[in-house]
């Protein structure tokens, strides 16, 4: 499950498959080195990621910090549980989330979760896992694979600074559909989170001109 590529190489790799990177990977580096995530950690990811689904970032780190304040400043699946529902929505969730919050500490509490097992599984098993939480979709299994168990072939084409990156980084003149940026995965096997993760800077640098 780890990298086939040397971390110096992986930037390499990518501008060798489409040299529209170039630009960006000159101005920002290296992609970060990252580790699994250690197992008290996954969880909190997993609800941040429920956190951040459909709304800004600074929304989700609102948020984020209010339902780790409702948790008396530790977010685990029993605290979650003893939080409950309504300080949940209270914290700013919407029904939805607050729903897949709980669902997704029960799990993990009865097994149904393996978050101890993760990094020794596939990641189609993973999300398949994941995925049977009320509430968590492919984006929120992505981004967990992605950040908390590093997984190198991750390609997030559902989320929309993956693909406004993307529209930048080729000039573009109108947003590339998921079908079509789902397509381009193909061609980057192997570095897909690395691209990603290229995508979501050029978009900052964009966002910063």
């Amino acid at each position: 499950m780890a990298s086939q590529f040397r971390q110096g190489d992986v930037a390499a790799t990518i501008v060798a498959r489409d040299p529209r990177f170039q630009a960006t990977i000159e101005r920002v580096g290296p992609p970060p080195k990252r580790r699994n995530a250690p197992i008290e950690k996954r969880f909190s990811a997993l609800i941040e990621s429920i956190a951040s689904q459909l709304v800004s970032m600074k929304a989700a780190d609102t948020i984020s910090a209010r339902v780790k304040e409702s948790c008396a400043g530790a977010v685990t699946p029993k605290s979650i549980l003893e939080c409950g529902f309504a300080p949940l929505r209270q914290a700013g969730l919407s029904t939805t989330k607050a729903q897949a919050m709980l669902d997704l500490a029960e799990r993990c509490i009865d097994g149904r979760v393996r978050l101890d097992q993760h990094p020794k599984m596939p990641s189609a098993e993973i999300t398949k896992e994941l995925m049977l939480v009320r509430g968590i979709g492919p984006w929120t299994a992505q981004m967990y694979l992605m950040f908390s168990l590093n997984r190198p072939d991750v390609w997030p084409h559902l989320d929309f600074g993956v693909r406004a990156g993307w529209t930048n980084i080729h000039k573009m003149p109108e947003m590339i559909s998921i079908k079509s940026l789902k397509e381009q995965g193909a061609s980057f096997a192997g570095v897909e989170s690395a691209t990603a993760w290229y995508c979501w800077r050029a978009l900052e640098h964009d966002r910063l001109k």
